[in-house]
């Protein structure tokens, strides 16, 4: 059977039965019989960059916002997910999606795999992720397997190699990697590296970039991340300045309320969890045939911060299985910096 046609029918599947009324992209079903993350759980590495097959879904995310020597901004997004069909892990299904943010052009990718045939999977040790030919690959020698990687991907139209190396510490969010979603208590296990230091070329259609910049890697597993009236998140990922970083998240219900979390983190890496973050949109635009938020106010009392984030590209949009947009942003006010913002169940 064609991949993407198995995966459309997977998908068709999940809706008939309801659960496209269960949080985005059915995340918010019910997770019996899975294991569930746990707040006393001790991460163990190199084991957990690898996959966690009795969690039903997990994914591998990383975003670079960059400086092309031909004197543009543009952004790179690679990840890779993993989903469990069964809850002893026997049957995964993998995606991949991929996009490059120009200031005028957005280019999308994606890939579907089967699990058990090689065509997709994670290895802890030497960590590497892949799907066909896209691969987020360890380079180090020595020490944490993430500390250097090289990153490919192949779109339509455009493709890119980019070479990471982490220049500080990782960070685990919320109660030591234990990250809470919803006001009924869903959880996942998360814990990003956000302090990369990037350089490669982006393959363009109107020829080769050579790039640099900062990058930001997410990883994150559940079995049942969001609550089921939970239709869709506002995730930021920003580099200040001054050496900060934040990642902050709103997770919109049926009621339009939202539960919101933020990580901040110093320059030397040390974090102070916040739930007093505040997310406004500014400004929408008509994309995909939908409104979609593009500016936004970010406020966080308890780090005195009050930002505009500003898109690169309003159309930043990944048309793929479940659709979404996905682009870097620019902020100004308190802190300046720059980042990427993930919009979902617009």
């Amino acid at each position: 059977m064609n991949v993407r046609v198995f995966f459309l029918i997977l998908s068709s599947m999940i809706y008939a039965n309801g659960v496209g009324a269960q949080g985005f992209a059915g995340l918010g079903q019910s997770a019996d019989g899975y294991a569930l993350p746990a707040p006393d759980y001790v991460f163990t590495f190199p084991d957990d960059h690898g996959a966690h097959n009795d969690y039903r879904i997990e994914w591998w995310y990383l975003t670079a916002i960059l400086d092309g020597d031909d004197g543009q901004n543009y952004g790179v997004q690679w990840t890779l997910f993993r989903t469990s069909l069964d809850p002893d892990g026997t049957s995964q299904v993998w995606m991949g999606n991929a996009g490059i943010t120009t200031p005028d052009k957005h280019f999308t990718g994606e890939r579907l795999a089967r699990g058990g045939i090689g065509q997709a999977g994670v290895t802890s040790e030497p960590f590497a992720a892949w799907i066909d030919d896209w691969g987020m690959v360890s380079k180090a020698g020595v020490g944490d397997p993430l500390n250097t990687l090289e990153l490919t991907a192949t779109l339509p139209k455009a493709s890119y190699t980019l070479d990471l190396n982490a220049k500080g510490p990782m960070i685990f969010h919320g109660d030591n990697g234990y990250s809470v979603k919803s006001n009924s208590g869903q959880a996942s296990h998360y814990y990003s590296q956000p302090f990369y230091e990037v350089r490669g070329t982006l393959n363009l259609p109107k020829g080769d970039v050579a790039v640099t910049g900062l990058g930001w890697l997410d990883r994150e597993w559940s079995s049942q991340p969001l609550d089921a009236d939970q239709l869709g998140w506002d995730w930021f990922s920003l580099h200040f300045d001054s050496g900060e970083r934040l990642m902050g998240f709103g997770l919109r219900d049926a009621n339009g309320q939202s539960f919101s979390y933020a990580s901040w983190i110093a320059a030397d890496g040390d974090v102070t969890p916040s739930n007093d973050l505040r997310i406004t949109p500014l400004r929408w635009a008509n994309i995909a045939d939908r409104m979609v938020p593009v500016d936004w106010q970010l406020e966080l009392p308890s780090q005195s911060l009050d930002i505009t984030t500003k898109a690169l590209n309003d159309d930043s949009w990944q048309s793929t299985l479940f659709p979404y947009w996905e682009g870097p942003v620019f902020a100004t006010g308190s802190h300046e910096g720059r980042g990427y913002l993930e919009m979902t169940g617009y």
